[in-house]
């Protein structure tokens, strides 16, 4: 049974006070308003009963129904219903046009999908039913009430329009599906063998992506829902490669949160998961020549509650590897979580906050840019802006500073605007037309921000070795930075990450093991990005170096960070100038 979450504001219930001048008046000088909320987490899942095995002999030249019986049990609470969508595959179930034909074992023989009793085609099919002893009934789809033929596509077969099921002690909706099939009298003898996958969704008119069949010599990139925004091309893989780095997001989906790619368009593998820059393995030839090429799909977490006053659970609650979504109530953006090898929870997607009213949900916090216990801080950023930096001298731009030092100034005549670097040269929210390489920016880079925007401060140059404060949502915060490894938190994950093996000194600035590290830290559910820095007037290094503050100065002028290329990590304890641009990973310290 599912326990709701309950949360109170203040405490205490209405006060009076004041003069009574009669028994029958009473003024009310102070009214206290005690706010309370209850959110139910959406719980939905599917399970599947055979009673008993879909194994028949059929003769040549008969038709026999009913051959085994499986029942699937529903149980979903989401108020917007469900469907349960089905597609029929044998051996590789992206093998192409006939992948849903039986395959023989012996000869090879394949037998289609179909409904016919008699003739020169064998064939087989599917029959679903539903249970009237079930809580909620369920409504069949596409004629599946009788014996239709097996889809080759992913099909919806059943919907439920709206459901209020809360768990297994219900007897939930039910689907019951048995099989046909007629052998023609010129089938060779063999054993033939085949597959239905069916597929939970929700809501009701959710869609899955059909599986993709990539050309060969590319790995190809799709966006796996029907409200993605954004698009991607493919990476060309050549005959001799081995290896290949994969290619960051620019998918965007309202609601959920981007975990990394995915080797199954239905998640179906759970050790499919891939970050979004991983390296992969391969054998030469693999994805060449006559073979398909690599399809992976966006792996969406739709959000389970709010970033904001949210605490890291416990292993038992919460095991490490494990990846959910949470929105920002600044501006509903919704990014991964996940509890990561050091026990505490981080952000896998970087930060995306900007301080317009178009990218917030009320328009009211970013205007503010204070403090709020209940959002977190906006006062580091720079007043509303509406267009991209640009290499002009004005308020809201970038620019190398004319005494040539290397610093970046930004504005000239606006102070708060010095705070802020919020774009990636080119606007991360508007998406990049088919990027095929890893210059190309990428939505999933986030936005970059000095250090004083990163700590919530307004001035210049903030002081202090250690800051509280920052743009991170209330109850997070920026991970710690030091000279040594031992006491940064980018350099507690990374000994985590690497095992005993690596020591509380270890460093991974040269080769082999900075090689090693980096491959670590970009593979899921880890997902550090080569997101590059802001410097001058556009970005730098993109696609080659992760660039991430840390809330530690190292002195007046610099600050640590976390620095990672193909060949070097710096975990938390390398510095940089506090006016460059760098990317923001928040943290969160398990209860």
């Amino acid at each position: 049974m599912l326990k709701p979450y309950i949360s109170f504001g203040l405490t205490g219930l209405t006060i009076f006070s004041g003069l009574i001048l009669s028994s029958s008046f009473v003024s009310a000088d102070d009214t206290i308003i005690d706010d309370v909320s209850i959110a139910v987490p959406v719980s939905c899942t599917m399970l599947g009963t055979g009673t008993n095995s879909h194994t028949a002999n059929v003769p040549n030249g008969t038709y026999l129904a009913d051959i085994g019986t499986t029942t699937l049990k529903i149980y979903c609470n989401d108020s917007t219903g469900f469907a349960v969508y089905a597609i029929g595959f044998t051996g590789d179930e992206y093998s192409g046009a006939d992948h849903t034909k039986l395959i023989g074992v012996t000869n090879n023989q394949k037998i289609s999908t179909g409904t016919a009793t008699s003739g020169n085609t064998s064939n087989w099919a599917m029959k679903l039913e539903t249970s009237s002893n079930a809580t909620y009934p369920i409504t069949l789809d596409n004629g599946y009430g009788s014996y239709s033929q097996v889809p080759d596509t992913y099909t919806k077969v059943a919907h439920r329009d709206s459901s209020t099921d809360t768990g297994t002690s219900a007897t939930g909706a039910e689907l019951t599906t048995t099989y046909a099939s007629y052998m023609s009298s010129s089938q060779i003898a063999d054993t033939y063998s085949g597959k239905v996958k069916y597929t939970l969704v929700h809501p009701a008119n959710e869609t899955p992506l059909q599986p993709q069949i990539t050309e060969s010599g590319k790995i190809c990139y799709y966006p796996n829902g029907n409200d993605v925004e954004g698009t991607m091309g493919c990476q060309t893989i050549s005959a001799s490669a081995t290896s290949a780095t994969l290619l960051a997001s620019n998918f965007s989906r309202s609601g959920y949160g981007f975990a990394g790619w995915s080797t199954t368009f239905d998640y179906s593998d759970n050790t499919g998961f891939l970050g979004p820059q991983e390296d992969i393995t391969f054998t030469a030839g693999q994805y060449t020549g006559s073979n398909p090429g690599l399809s992976l799909y966006a792996h969406w977490i739709k959000s389970a509650g709010n970033l904001q006053g949210w605490t890291c659970p416990n292993n038992a609650t919460m095991p490490v590897g494990t990846v959910t979504a949470l929105a920002d109530q600044r501006d509903n953006n919704t990014y991964a979580i996940a509890k990561l090898a050091d026990d505490n929870c981080w952000m896998i997607e970087s930060l995306r906050l900007e301080n317009t009213a178009e990218h917030n949900s009320d328009g009211l916090l970013a205007q503010g840019y204070g403090t709020s216990s209940t959002y977190g801080d906006f006062s580091g950023l720079a007043y509303p802006e509406s267009g991209n930096f640009s290499s002009t001298y004005s308020a809201n731009s970038l620019y190398n500073n004319v005494g040539g030092d290397g610093m970046v100034n930004i504005g000239t005549s606006d102070y708060p605007a010095q705070r802020m670097p919020r774009y990636n040269n080119i606007n991360s929210n508007a998406h990049v037309n088919n990027p095929t390489v890893n210059t190309v920016p990428m939505y999933s880079y986030g936005n970059y921000y000095t250090w004083a925007a990163a700590i919530a401060d307004t001035t210049y140059y903030p002081s202090g070795d250690q800051n509280m404060t920052s743009l991170c949502p209330s109850g997070w915060k920026l991970p710690i930075g030091s000279q040594s490894v031992a006491n940064s938190s980018f350099g507690q994950l990374s000994v985590s990450l690497s095992g005993p093996e690596g020591g509380a000194t270890a460093t991974y600035n040269t080769t082999p093991n900075g090689t090693a590290m980096s491959k670590i830290f970009r593979s899921y559910p880890n997902n550090f990005l080569y997101s590059g820095y802001f410097s001058g007037s556009a970005t730098s290094n993109v696609g080659y170096y992760g660039v991430y503050w840390s809330s530690t100065a190292y002195n007046t002028y610099h600050s640590f960070y976390l620095f990672l290329n193909i060949s070097e990590v710096s975990p938390g304890n390398s510095y940089n100038s506090k006016v460059y641009g760098n990317s923001i990973r928040c943290l969160n310290r398990k209860e």
